[in-house]
């Protein structure tokens, strides 16, 4: 949105390997005479097709003048085979994506590619995953800002996007930066962002041996970083793997001296586990009031056996009114208004 601002320490989103596959697949269900792309990923995930076959596709398709995904045909041979096999899942994601929205047709591509199978394989492939799955994501929120929303000008976007757009060295700029990468720095003002359950801590953190007390030392670290100013934040809705997550807040914004926090916003509660409620985007608009009473859908609420949740969808009207709510722990329920004794947490 204008304003100057520099990643430090990693690359930016569009420079990662894995979002450069993906984007080369994309590149070639828009267009398969992309030769750049083609050479890329025609052997990403390994598929059998070698350096030597590479060598000789790039003769022939120069010797007709045409591109290597054309000139594939003439390949003979079992790698001639794995070539034909690879413009045939062009050709299929060409005809698959079609028709489709654009965040549709990211997630298809990642999965008939192989990439998100591949990289789930890997032992620290984790992250490359969640970047995969952010690029559905970037590609929603594309269509959400952009009048033209098609494929082609997505891809336009990524390519300026990966270019080096960020604020001059020693520019007056935003620094933005993981809390690993944090270690060691000071700054007069501090934002620390995305303070959700599932998010910090991280969703794995409970699952491991001492996961939790990493992360809480973590968030230690990311606090202590402020000299004068210091925000916190946390998103009631955010948009993951294609869909509409509504949060609970952050245990850590909890632990945290009740004199020397400030909220801004009404405070939103939280279970001590939460299983993250996903659903698709709602109909009605966002934080409207349902029908008929003054609930509504990312709004905190107690229960009087369930304990507290969030609303994540509302249908009917009076008598009929019904609530669906993520409790956390608890799980999702539908719950009849009328004898629900909801109350606002």
């Amino acid at each position: 949105n204008g304003m100057p601002y520099r990643v430090y320490g990693g690359l930016r989103f569009f420079e990662r390997m894995e979002i450069k596959h993906a984007l080369a697949y994309l590149r070639l269900a828009a267009n398969a005479d992309d030769d750049g792309a083609f050479l890329r990923v025609v052997n990403f995930p390994a598929r059998g097709v070698g350096a030597r076959t590479l060598e000789q596709l790039q003769d022939a398709a120069k010797a007709a003048g045409t591109s290597l995904c054309k000139a594939a045909a003439g390949l003979s041979g079992k790698s001639g085979a794995a070539v034909a096999a690879f413009v045939r899942l062009v050709e299929s994601l060409k005809a698959e994506t079609r028709g489709l929205r654009l965040p549709e047709a990211v997630e298809v591509m990642l999965e008939r590619s192989g990439l998100v199978a591949h990289y789930k394989s890997e032992r620290d492939g984790a992250d490359r995953v969640e970047n995969l799955n952010e690029l559905v994501n970037a590609a929603a929120a594309f269509v959400s800002e952009e009048e033209e929303h098609d494929l082609p000008a997505f891809l336009a976007h990524a390519a300026l996007e990966s270019g080096e757009n960020q604020a001059a060295e020693g520019a007056d700029a935003l620094q933005l930066m993981t809390v690993h990468s944090a270690k060691g720095l000071e700054f007069a003002a501090v934002f620390i962002t995305g303070l959700e359950e599932g998010l910090f801590p991280h969703e794995q953190s409970v699952l491991e041996d001492d996961g939790l007390e990493e992360e809480r030392r973590l968030m230690y670290v990311a606090i202590t970083r402020a000299r004068a100013r210091l925000y916190l934040s946390f998103a009631q809705t955010r948009m993951l793997h294609g869909q509409t997550r509504y949060n609970v807040a952050s245990r850590f914004l909890d632990e945290l001296p009740v004199g020397a926090v400030k909220r801004l916003t009404p405070r939103m509660g939280r279970e001590k586990l939460n299983e993250a409620a996903w659903a698709p985007a709602p109909t009605k608009t966002h934080g409207a009031k349902a029908p008929g009473h003054g609930f509504r859908i990312g709004q905190s609420v107690l229960h009087p056996k369930f304990g507290q949740g969030v609303i994540v969808n509302a249908e009917g009207s009076g008598a009929d009114a019904r609530l669906q709510i993520n409790f956390g722990k608890q799980g999702m329920k539908w719950l009849a208004l009328e004898y629900a004794k909801l109350t606002a947490a």
